[in-house]
Parts: C-alpha cells; structure tokens; sequence
C-alpha cells in the first residue's frame, strides 16, 4: 500500500522546506579565515531506541522511536530480515519527525512507502521476501530473528546517507520455556512447557500440507501458559513422504502421550490446526477421544490430498477438478475453486462426522482465503453440528485476511509454492487486513483455550 506520488511530493517537500528553515534558524554562524560567514551542513546522528529494550517474543509488539533528527526532518525508516535460508525481507516508510527532532511510530503517521498511515509495528508485517515466492518460516526457535532497521536522511526515491542504524532481535522462547524433542513410539514432535509450576493446560499445534516439523507457533503459544506439542505427520525423519494415506491412530498416540504427561492437566487437551492441519484437527476431534477443544484456521470440513483411516473407517479425499483452476495475470494459480463441494454426489463420503465431536470449537477464517473456501467450510460444518443437536460453535470472519494466518506479526505471504498442487498459487490477503487478523485471532485462540483448557490468563 502505498500514497500517491503528488501526495508524497508535497509531503517530502513541506517537510524538507520545514526542516531546512528551522535547522539554519537555530545553527550558528560559521567563521572562516578572510571574513564572511558560510552556512555548512551539519552532520547529526539519530538513535534508534526499542521499548522494551530487552528480549522481546515475535509476538509482542515493540515502540520504535527515533532521537537525534532536526525538527521536521524527514527521514526514511528500512527495515530488513535475513531468513535460515539467507534470502533477504525488506520494508521501508517515509516519515517526518516531530519539532523536537523525535520520530515515535506510534504517534507518527507513514508518508508512504510499504505502507501508509499510523502502523507501528508496519516495518515488521509490511517484510516483503526479495525473491519471489518465497514464505518467512522460522525453522530453529532456539535462535531469534534479527531485524536491521536503519535511519537514512529525505525520503525516496533517493533517499540520502544512513544516519542511524540498530539490530533488534525478536525471540520464539520466552524466559523459562522449555523445549523436549518427543520420539516416543510413532510420535514425532517438540513439546513446549512453560516455565514451572505445572500442570498446564495441553495443546497438540498441527501446520498444514507443507510437511515437516514447525515449532514457532507452538513455542511462542507455550509462553503464554500452555503445554504446547508442535507435531509433525509426513515429510520428516521416518514419517511417510506424502498424505496419499494417514492413519488416525498416530494422531491418537500423540494425544495420549500429550494426556499422559506429568505437567499438563486434563481431563482433556485442544487442538490447534491451520489448513490441512485444521481440516485434521476435524477429523481428530471427530473421531478421538480426550478433545475439549479445538481452534481450525481456514481449515476444511472435508477430507483433502488422500484417504484417511481409523480402525475400520476411511474418508476418501474429496474430488479435485482442475479446469477450475484460474490463471493470474503474473503466471500463479488461484485454486480457490478447485475441489468439489463435499455436498453433493459421491463426494458426500468425504465430509468429516463433525457431529461425532464432543469438543468446543473456534474457526477463524480469511475471508480472502485463495487455497478454499474457508468460510464456506466453516459454516457447513456449523450447519452440521447444529443439525445433530450441538453447541453452534465461534466463527470469526477477517475481511481482507488471507490463507496463512500466523502469530502477530509475521509479513503475509502472498504466493508460493503449493506441495499439493506441484506449483505456485496464490494464498490471498491484503497485507494490511491480514496483519490486524492475526493479533486479533492470536489473542482469539488464546482467551479461547484458557476458557474452554481451565488455563489461567
């Protein structure tokens, strides 16, 4: 999002005109051998300063201020991020500071740039990958990310010497959080303890058809009180390579092992999904017992990518039709349209028995969802349980939000590539909307899982 260019011309230029006037106001004259006075640039040197000064979760918002600019002095702010892959995020904004030479996000609008207006943790959720289709994914939580955010003097598009630089680290382990690889029978997972006494509330954290171990959300969500075991289900260590056939019972092995544990309380645990992760979070529920309560994020009421089996049951995958699948203009795919309707015809045999579940559920949904039609799966599986007698459970709807709802903060991911699909699609969202969905919805899922887990907030 950007202002107009008329529009960040004045701005630059009142600011520019401001700070010259004010800034030979206050200098003093400087002598010369032979007599007159000259005017000479003065050199100043800004200060960077974060508030809290110490760690801080990526979660957790954070004041930037700037101090030592001349009054009015417009400046341009940069922010830039180096994933483990060593590709490279960038955001910069344009801003004027205030009459004492001070900038503080928090007070002071953006003039433009990768975004606009008053957003104070904008350089953050505004990253943007310099190659292409390319998601912010933290592999190791155990090391933060580091965000170099500089000062440099005018706005663009020529902005002009650096004159403040700083690094500011965000952690994904909170003071106290304890990390347990888990490699008991079938279950491969981290588990997240906070710091003691227990026993806490558990959570099984389930990411969606990317595959491998993610612990990020897991480690942060444990800092705020829960017992946290960020699972993996194909695609690592000695897992199946693909979904072509999962068995609930390894889900139902993690479960017990979550229940059993020392340090988290029952009588039951939640459930924490996103996508395909969501879509199994359904079936867990479904199907399982010992779930009081289950958070789906833009997650599918039917069965997707392969059959599903527990004990003497299996969900076929519903059908894919790919002649709906639509073409941007810059070459992705949008596969919004792309499976059938689990309501009609033999696809019916891949809706999940909702109406099985004995838990509480949460869906937070992007209304600007491109992998599906989130909403549309919500609200069916709504229909269901209220069909067979069930509580209605919450839907929380986010205009502008896309698929890949994270923790605060993490930029929106407009396209990459799809394991399932073999391609680039694009996942939707206005980075904007999409960045106030996710404070939102984190602190949804958490009030959520407190209520439903008897966990303290």
């Amino acid at each position: 999002m950007s202002a107009s260019a008329p529009a960040v011309l004045r701005a630059s230029w009142i600011c520019r005109w401001r700070s010259e006037i004010l800034v030979r106001l206050q200098r003093p004259p400087q002598l010369r051998a032979g007599g007159l006075v000259s005017w000479t640039p003065v050199r100043m040197t800004a200060t960077l300063i974060f508030e809290p000064m110490g760690r801080c979760g990526w979660d957790e918002p954070v004041r930037i201020v700037v101090r030592g600019l001349g009054p009015g002095q417009p400046v341009t702010l940069r922010s830039s991020l180096r994933d483990e892959k060593g590709v490279i995020f960038r955001a910069h904004a344009r801003y004027c500071a205030d009459g004492g030479g001070e900038l503080d996000l928090a007070r002071a609008p953006a003039l433009g740039g990768s975004f606009v207006g008053l957003e104070p943790m904008g350089l953050l959720w505004a990253l943007e990958p310099e190659k292409p289709l390319v998601r912010l994914v933290k592999r190791d939580v155990q090391t933060p990310f580091a965000v170099e955010l500089e000062v440099l003097e005018g706005h663009e598009p020529e902005p002009r010497r650096v004159l403040g630089r700083a690094v500011h680290e965000r952690h994904f382990l909170g003071p106290g959080v304890r990390r347990e690889p888990v490699r008991t029978g079938r279950v491969r997972a981290t588990l997240f303890l906070p710091p003691k006494p227990g026993p806490f509330p558990g959570v099984v954290d389930i990411y969606g058809a990317g595959g491998g171990l993610l612990e990020y959300r897991a480690s942060l969500l444990a800092g705020k009180g829960f017992a946290v075991m960020a699972l993996a289900y194909y695609n690592y260590e000695d897992l199946p390579k693909g979904i072509e056939t999962l068995h609930l019972e390894y889900f139902e092995e993690a479960v017990n092992y979550l229940l059993n544990h020392p340090e988290v309380k029952g009588p039951g645990v939640g459930l924490l999904g996103i996508s395909k992760g969501g879509e199994l979070c359904l079936s867990m529920a479904s199907f399982l017992k010992g779930i009081t309560a289950a958070t789906i994020i833009n997650g599918s009421v039917a069965n997707v990518g392969g059959v599903l089996h527990y004990k003497d049951e299996s969900l076929p995958p519903v059908g894919v039709n790919r002649n709906r699948i639509k073409m941007t203009r810059d070459g992705l795919a949008d596969i919004m349209d792309a499976l059938n309707s689990p309501l009609e015809g033999p696809d019916q045999k891949s809706f999940i028995p909702v109406e099985r579940a004995k838990c509480t559920f949460l869906f937070l949904v992007g209304l600007d969802d491109h992998n599906w039609k989130s909403e549309f799966h919500a609200t069916e599986a709504s229909n269901r349980l209220q069909a067979h007698g069930k509580e209605k459970p919450q839907i929380i709807c986010y205009p502008g939000a896309g698929h890949y709802i994270e923790p605060p903060y993490f930029p929106m991911c407009r396209a990459s590539l799809h394991t399932l699909v073999g391609s680039p699609v694009i996942w939707g969202g206005e980075s904007r909307a999409h960045a106030m969905a996710q404070v939102d919805a984190w602190k949804q899922l958490q009030t959520f899982f407190h209520k439903h887990l008897g966990g303290k907030e």
